[in-house]
């Protein structure tokens, strides 16, 4: 199987990145499986970015089975790179297209939908005020109005990582350990 890692951290000493990403791919090299990653920040991709880029990086997501975006939250959003590359790679033509169904009103039909996608966010915030007062808006927000559109309706996993700065390093273990299992029980489908 081929796995895409996208990571939108710039901060290499990040638990985004020298955690999650690592975890994610030591554990799917581990189990013999192919695995290429985009590193925004390494590549300095900009929004609006080149088209030589953007075609590189739609044709990952092309030959990839599994995807997986890690990213932190700020500002209840992915990083501005990372929202770069849903705007930039995730394009109508090529992510989903529009069936009409009246004159004026049409839905998503997703091209990208033999995808396994799962994505894992990281958050300075504790849990309880991003679940109850706003709503989990960022996870909402990622499901509903960029996954579905691209992978179909309730075919992504999203993971949430709460309070890292805080967390003790024994939480930050089974944070990865939750993501190595994640991982390892995707491989096996």
């Amino acid at each position: 199987m081929k796995n895409l890692i996208v990571v939108g951290h710039p901060n290499k000493e990040s638990f985004c990145y020298s955690g999650i990403l690592q975890t994610i791919k030591e554990t799917l090299l581990g189990l013999d499986e192919e695995v290429k990653v985009i590193d925004l920040y390494e590549d300095k991709f900009v929004h609006l970015g080149n088209k030589e880029e953007v075609e590189k990086y739609k044709s990952l997501v092309s030959e990839s089975n599994r995807i997986y975006f890690v990213s932190p939250v700020w500002w209840f959003r992915c990083t501005p790179l990372m929202e770069a590359f849903f705007d930039n790679v995730f394009t109508p033509g090529f992510a989903y297209k529009f069936i009409p169904l009246t004159k004026t009103l049409g839905y998503p039909k997703p091209l990208l939908g033999d995808k396994k996608v799962r994505t894992y966010l990281t958050h300075g915030a504790p849990a309880l005020p991003v679940m109850t007062i706003y709503f989990n808006s960022v996870k909402l927000r990622l499901v509903m109005g960029v996954y579905s559109f691209v992978f179909g309706w309730f075919k992504t996993r999203t993971t949430q990582f709460w309070s890292v700065p805080f967390v003790t390093e024994e939480k930050r273990k089974k944070y990865l350990l939750k993501v190595k299992n994640h991982i390892i029980k995707d491989c096996k489908k």
